[in-house]
């Protein structure tokens, strides 16, 4: 578990007070998850997103989405090559074990959609043929509020597609204060190195898988995965894609806080990011409550599991 903690000190040289977002990072990576870093600009998202990267030991590539990037700017392209007379394949910046997507809702729905395959089944096709991503994956992607002008909202299916959904906020009055001290002689994020390989994030996510989920945990998840589709301010609620997310999620939770087991505190701590962007309310709902406040109310009303191994 060092390596995991290791981590977390790696980030914290840049990224003040960020513990729990930083855990929820490491979480996505051993679930073989993607994580969504949604809020307004200049609160740190890319910031976050590249510390997290520049902790692995793997290839990484970054992209800024724009309304003119491409679908052949994110996953390649077939091309004819005049030398040879014959069709080539010129693999994009998606063949890398951590792909940064910036402000991924400023590009438009057809390059959007050009995700969908790679974040689901960690392929790429190309020219009728298949291409496996490297393992492990993972897509960090940043957006601003669906609200900023000229952006374009992500789809229920690509959102799906999204393991967590972070929120970091405005720092409070002291940790601004540190972080102006932290970057007055340059910028830190300089100073992060590597602190986990490739081969230990494989063994790892082998270690996550084994760790229990006892029926009254399961039956926790599922009556909490039931209520979302049943509530009277939901049109769509969360699909069994995200039950299974939210299972391996709480493994993943379980594992770094060192145990072979889960508990109903898991299912809780991870409610708010796995859920709340899963669901769509519908037009009562819009006007009357939000998906935080649903899932909040949901975890609230559903009994509490028997805490069982």
């Amino acid at each position: 578990m060092c390596v995991l903690e290791n981590i977390v000190q790696n980030i914290s040289k840049v990224m003040i007070d960020k513990e729990n977002e930083i855990e929820l990072m490491i979480i996505a990576l051993l679930s073989d998850g993607h994580v969504l870093l949604e809020d307004v600009p200049g609160t740190g998202k890319t910031t976050m997103a590249k510390c997290f990267s520049k902790s692995i030991d793997g290839t990484f590539n970054r992209l800024q989405f724009t309304p003119d990037t491409l679908p052949s700017d994110i996953i390649g392209q077939e091309y004819f090559d005049v030398k040879t007379s014959d069709f080539k394949i010129r693999k994009g910046p998606v063949f890398s074990n951590v792909i940064l997507i910036d402000e991924i809702n400023r590009a438009v729905p057809r390059s959007q959609s050009a995700l969908l395959e790679l974040m689901e089944e960690k392929t790429v096709t190309l020219g009728g043929e298949s291409f496996p991503l490297p393992k492990p994956f993972i897509v960090i992607g940043t957006q601003n509020p669906f609200d900023s002008i000229g952006t374009f909202p992500l789809p229920e299916a690509q959102l799906d597609r999204f393991l967590l959904t972070i929120k970091q906020g405005y720092p409070s009055y002291e940790n601004e204060k540190n972080m102006l001290k932290r970057f007055r002689m340059g910028n830190p994020i300089e100073t992060i190195e590597s602190v986990i390989s490739i081969n230990e994030i494989m063994r790892l996510k082998e270690e996550v898988k084994r760790v229990l989920i006892s029926d009254d945990i399961e039956d926790y998840l599922m009556k909490i995965i039931q209520s979302t589709r049943h509530h009277k301010y939901v049109e769509i609620g969360v699909s069994p894609r995200g039950s299974l997310a939210f299972m391996r999620a709480i493994q993943s939770r379980a594992f770094i806080h060192g145990r072979d087991f889960c508990i109903p505190d898991d299912v809780k701590a991870l409610a708010q990011p796995l859920l709340a962007h899963r669901i769509s309310l519908n037009v009562e709902g819009e006007v009357k409550t939000t998906k935080q406040h649903i899932v909040q109310e949901i975890i609230d009303l559903t009994p509490v599991a028997v805490e069982s191994r």
